[in-house]
């Protein structure tokens, strides 16, 4: 078994998607999947499965449209592809809290950068299905835009660095 660490996106956030992280570990463990731990209330789990990416993200976000009766995209990635994005993280010197990772399902397209305007200091390194985005004066308090055609979603490097401790002593 592969152990892998499932991101949602929109779940718990500013009042909207809500559902409990106990919901969320039954719902997956009732799809099959092993050894499911979440992490705080935003939609993260790691678990163990046989399965690959694509049949667990199918699975998980059918499973989440029969529960709350709307599409949760889901973003997998295996525990050493995300210790993998901690070391070659683009702003190693910045405060952990203040460096997001913005996860897709594909490479974002590096044309991103001719229309990009920052009108703050923030910094972004685009790196194949991520985006690394430093906030100087934290998440809350940027205007950044990114000319996007799709949404991903946003962890902090704190939180993927819990994720990859969980997945590395958990199993």
């Amino acid at each position: 078994m592969k152990t892998y660490i499932a991101l949602l996106q929109g779940i718990n956030v500013g009042g909207h998607g809500k559902l409990p992280m106990t919901a969320l570990k039954s719902l997956c463990e009732h799809l099959g999947l092993s050894n499911v731990r979440t992490y705080i209330q935003s939609g993260n789990v790691v678990f163990q499965s046989d399965h690959d990416k694509k049949s667990l993200c199918g699975m998980l976000e059918q499973g989440l449209q029969n529960k709350m009766q709307k599409h949760v995209p889901v973003i997998i990635r295996t525990v050493e592809e995300m210790e993998s994005m901690l070391v070659s993280n683009p702003f190693p010197k910045a405060n952990p809290s203040q460096v997001g990772v913005m996860f897709f399902a594909e490479a974002v397209d590096r044309n991103l950068y001719k229309d990009l305007v920052i009108t703050g200091r923030e910094e972004v390194k685009i790196s194949g299905r991520e985006i690394f985005i430093h906030f100087p004066e934290g998440m809350g308090r940027s205007k950044l835009k990114l000319p996007l055609e799709r949404q991903g979603t946003v962890r902090n490097i704190n939180t993927i660095s819990k994720l990859v401790e969980i997945g590395k002593e958990n199993f």
